[in-house]
């Protein structure tokens, strides 16, 4: 398998999130020749505006969130749900990463949106509504991958993600296919 860089967003910013800890196991079983970066600046950018997404007055953060998706093959999406939907953090990283549009870092760029929630059905309005805006802003949503785990807070209160080999096998899955589908356009 080639080089491969998969760029991964939280869209929780709590340390001990579950959906954090999903990200470190994605990133621990990616296949040979794959790297899962997390890029853990999200609470850093300001919401988006386009007064300063000019040359010159884009945030470092926002800037430094384009160079990563600009270096990486493939985009990972691990999302809560909040009030029905993917936080406010997820969103606004999707919006700056949507500019300018047509020609953004993600435009084209394999995509795939996953997560736990504590609700029996793992978040699936979230990663609907981030599928939806991630493919609105120009990337390539892949739709094989699809992991909602519910019941999450129940799930992995005696034990880390890790150490469930059904999540794990799930998570690697995942990965595997996002990667595969980031070697086919490059």
């Amino acid at each position: 398998m080639l080089s491969t860089t998969i760029l991964t967003l939280v869209g929780s910013l709590r340390a001990g999130s579950i959906n954090r800890q999903l990200a470190e196991v994605a990133a621990s079983g990616a296949p040979e020749g794959v790297e899962v970066k997390v890029f853990d600046r999200l609470g850093e950018i300001p919401f988006y505006n386009e007064d300063i997404d000019a040359e010159g007055l884009v945030p470092e953060p926002a800037l430094a969130l384009r160079e990563a998706a600009a270096a990486s093959d493939g985009l990972l999406l691990i999302s809560p749900e909040y009030n029905g939907t993917m936080p406010a953090v997820l969103k606004n990283a999707i919006d700056w990463l949507s500019r300018p549009f047509g020609a953004s870092a993600v435009s084209g760029m394999p995509t795939a949106v996953i997560g736990a929630a504590f609700g029996q059905y793992g978040g699936v309005w979230a990663q609907d509504d981030a599928r939806k805006s991630v493919g609105i802003a120009g990337a390539r949503v892949v739709e094989e991958v699809r992991l909602a785990i519910g019941g999450s807070v129940t799930r992995y209160a005696e034990i880390h993600p890790k150490d469930d080999p059904e999540t794990v096998a799930q998570l690697n899955e995942a990965v595997r296919v996002l990667a595969e589908a980031s070697i086919s356009v490059a």
